[in-house]
């Protein structure tokens, strides 16, 4: 079993989350082309102090994520405070977990508040997969610290001369764990097999997600949740995901190829989450301060956690083993949850979570525990369809799920909602909210 952290929310002063807000997320090289995760940021998090009608200096403290770095803002929570408009004396600081990134934001500015050195803060996530950092070879930037440490320019053309072609070519971000060098689809398709996820099965939970989500953006559900930001050369601007396929037929994903595993695999282009460019934010503040201050909470964070494993097999299971110390600490059970959203990174890694929900062996030899937490109500599971609908900017989707849930549940009149991820190096993470 891996390691996991866990914290409990003490109900006399509890967690609010009072709003959430995202921009449309656009699929790579498309509408935010050139637009860097800085500036994505900084529109989510100035509307949503806007929307609040708090003044920026009731802003405690800001926890931003991201997992493509920005060589230049390595601290894009700072800058976000610096950009967007809040006080200059707002602490920033970011973080990153993957594709659970503004879990963990989320995770810290509630820890603020729970030791009383925060009354309300702001967390979130942004990354862009079309402004990416293209790097150079190690001998290349060796070279280059050797020759700003030359003697001379004799000496620079000396070593200049070392280069060979290869040395100048440059070098992309990479896509693969750097421990193992197995890409995610890897991972996608070792769990397709292991627990024996047919393409059939992965292609249904494809197009289920993009029927639902294209059905929630018809009806109108995301109207309080979204803005529409304006970025240079301002003539065009998202109004909604681009991603989603609006009039999805099933049969249509049948004909892509595998995309890992060329010739037995089963995880294509349409069963798995695209690259992504996006950002989302939710506000959190005690909830004496929310009475205080006149607002609504959307609803209150109840527990969350964090989990560990191995990363050579099966990496992505991490919903498998936050979700039972969630409930556990949360003090439910499967059961009692009115609504269930797991990030869809792969059809075949849902639907091995889903699985493994319900596995007794899965409970017994993996998690150490005399029962599995059960199988899950499908009518009950990512209501509004998931990732491979919306795409994944990695560090914004925590966020988005996390304030999709609250409201679909304040919609349905209250209840409990689980929010869980797997992320890369083996992480996994999971939330349950309270909507009354």
């Amino acid at each position: 079993m891996g390691r996991s952290s866990t914290k409990v929310i003490q109900q006399k002063e509890r967690v609010a989350i009072v709003s959430g807000l995202r921009i449309p997320f656009a699929k790579q090289a498309t509408l935010y082309h050139g637009i860097p995760a800085v500036d994505l940021g900084k529109s989510v998090v100035s509307e949503l102090v806007i929307r609040s009608g708090l003044s920026p200096e009731k802003i405690d403290q800001l926890v931003f994520g991201q997992v493509v770095q920005m060589p230049e803002a390595p601290n894009i929570a700072r800058e976000i405070v610096l950009g967007a408009g809040l006080s200059v004396r707002t602490d920033a600081y970011s973080v990153s977990r993957a594709c659970a990134t503004s879990f963990q934001a989320i995770a810290n500015v509630a820890e603020s508040i729970m030791a009383g050195t925060v009354n309300v803060g702001i967390a979130g996530g942004a990354d862009s997969s079309s402004v990416l950092p293209i790097g150079v070879t190690k001998t290349l930037a060796r070279t280059l610290v050797d020759m700003n440490k030359a003697k001379g320019l004799s000496q620079r053309l000396k070593l200049f001369s070392r280069l060979k072609l290869r040395d100048l070519l440059p070098v992309s971000p990479a896509v693969a764990e750097y421990s193992t060098g197995l890409r995610m689809g890897d991972t996608a398709e070792q769990m397709a097999k292991t627990y024996h996820i047919s393409r059939e099965a992965q292609d249904e939970l494809a197009h289920r997600s993009h029927v639902l989500a294209a059905k929630a953006w018809e009806q109108g559900l995301f109207k309080n949740e979204i803005v529409s930001p304006h970025f240079p050369p301002y003539r065009e601007t998202l109004t909604e995901d681009n991603n989603i396929r609006k009039n999805s037929v099933l049969s249509s994903y049948a004909k892509l190829r595998p995309a890992f595993d060329r010739k037995h695999g089963t995880v294509t282009a349409a069963n798995s989450t695209p690259l992504t460019d996006g950002a989302a934010a939710v506000m959190l503040m005690r909830e004496s301060i929310a009475k205080e201050l006149g607002m609504t909470p959307l609803g209150y964070l109840r527990s969350y956690a964090f989990s560990a494993i191995d990363v050579w097999q099966d990496m992505l299971l991490g919903p498998s083993y936050a979700t039972p110390l969630a409930l556990e600490r949360a003090g439910i059970t499967l059961n009692e949850l009115t609504l269930i959203d797991m990030h869809e990174a792969f059809a075949a890694q849902t639907l091995a979570n889903l699985k493994m929900f319900a596995s007794e062996k899965f409970a017994r030899e993996k998690l150490g525990r005399s029962q599995a937490i059960g199988e899950v109500d499908m009518d009950k599971f990512n209501v509004l369809g998931g990732s491979i609908a919306y795409g994944h900017p990695f560090a914004a989707t925590g966020a988005r799920m996390v304030t999709q849930t609250l409201n679909e549940l304040r919609r349905r009149g209250g209840g409990l909602g689980l929010t869980t991820a797997c992320a890369a190096g083996g992480l996994g993470t999971a939330m349950v909210l309270e909507v009354e």
